[in-house]
């Protein structure tokens, strides 16, 4: 791989944001990472300008790739609000993001904390969906621990697309997949400001080829913080499903995740009760580990929907290390069945779901 000092040397060459400044002298320049073959480029660019930054990113791009030992380069613009206040003619805006080209819905799977099956619970409800018939992709947010790769089984890149400017989601078992976890090592950690990982995320959606879709799943990283914030404002989402397990803990954090989509406008299509009831499987017997019903009296008490329980067993953690998920490699099991039921509702709850114009902010 080249040194820092080499990839500056090669970024020297390409104007920055001004259309005149060498990019390394211009200020611009946020951060420079490398993970292995893979280099990640941020620039701080200004926000109205951001439209006419497209020839300046490829050509960062081109600049880099052409280092002997790159093997790929993710270069992602980031812009601050500076709390300028906007012209008079443009006060008012719609904060709701456009839609993705080739879409038809989009629904995020969230979870107030870690460690309750969220990414899992997501990977195997896209594939309940791909049963139910329908186009289906699936959109690794959690930037900072993706899962999708692994639960896919997904080991290649993506591929660039004919016109060099849009990527190719990776397609396994019928889904159209793109996370972040495609461009770094499983044990390479991403150390990224706010605004860094807010531009990832706006890339891989806007810039991969989903078309064509009946239903984009985001899986949302777990928490309340930026990126479900970038997500929940800037993506016209249809509806969001919150997943939780029974105890208290993790119910407290649930009602957090409702109450930020309700503060931005995202219906809650329902919750999910995942590792519900342990199931031994060797005699059968039922243990409520974790408790058993908490997020069905959780709904009820926020009046959202119930939308199914999931048990816990050892085949859904085993299918999941391999890369062959439950719908996958038992698609007909009971536990495949109780995904399918829950896709089944979330279809419904989609369809019946009232679309929310978009919201006018006054500055």
């Amino acid at each position: 791989m080249p040194s820092q000092s080499e990839i500056l040397a090669a970024l020297a060459a390409v104007p920055g944001p001004d259309g005149r400044t060498p990019l390394p002298q211009s200020g611009a320049l946020d951060g420079i990472t490398q993970r292995d073959d893979k280099v990640f480029i941020a620039i701080r660019i200004n926000r109205a300008a951001a439209a006419e930054m497209g020839p300046m990113q490829a050509a960062v791009e081109n600049a880099v790739k052409a280092l002997p030992g790159v093997g790929s380069v993710l270069v992602t613009l980031t812009a601050e609000h500076t709390g300028a206040k906007p012209p008079p003619s443009s006060r008012a805006r719609a904060a709701r993001g456009r839609p993705i080209e080739g879409v038809d819905k989009i629904i995020a799977v969230a979870s107030g904390k870690g460690g309750v099956g969220k990414s899992t619970t997501a990977c195997n409800l896209a594939l309940g969906l791909v049963r139910l018939g329908l186009k289906v992709g699936v959109l690794d947010a959690d930037v900072f621990g993706p899962s999708m790769p692994r639960l896919f089984g997904i080991k290649e890149k993506p591929t660039l697309a004919d016109d060099k400017q849009k990527l190719r989601p990776i397609e396994k078992y019928g889904v159209k997949v793109m996370s972040i976890g495609f461009l770094v090592e499983d044990n390479s950690a991403i150390v990224w400001r706010g605004p860094m990982v807010q531009s990832a995320l706006t890339q891989m959606l806007n810039d991969s080829i989903w078309a064509p879709l009946d239903i984009l799943v985001i899986d949302m990283p777990p928490g309340t913080g930026d990126a479900q914030l970038t997500i929940s404002q800037r993506v016209p989402l249809r509806g969001a499903v919150i997943v939780s397990t029974p105890q208290d803990l993790a119910l407290i954090d649930a009602r957090k995740g409702l109450a930020m989509f309700n503060k931005t406008q995202v219906p809650v299509l329902g919750i999910i009760e995942n590792m519900s009831t342990f199931i031994c499987p060797h005699c059968g017997k039922q243990s409520d580990i974790f408790g058993h019903g908490g997020a069905r009296s959780e709904a009820k008490k926020l009046a959202v929907p119930f939308l199914g329980e999931i048990p816990l067993v050892p085949a859904i953690r085993e299918t999941s290390d391999r890369g062959t998920p439950i719908m996958v490699h038992q698609p007909d099991g009971p536990e495949a069945q109780a995904f399918r039921a829950i896709a089944q509702e979330i279809v419904s709850a989609v369809a019946t779901a009232p679309r929310q114009p978009p919201r006018i902010l006054m500055e």
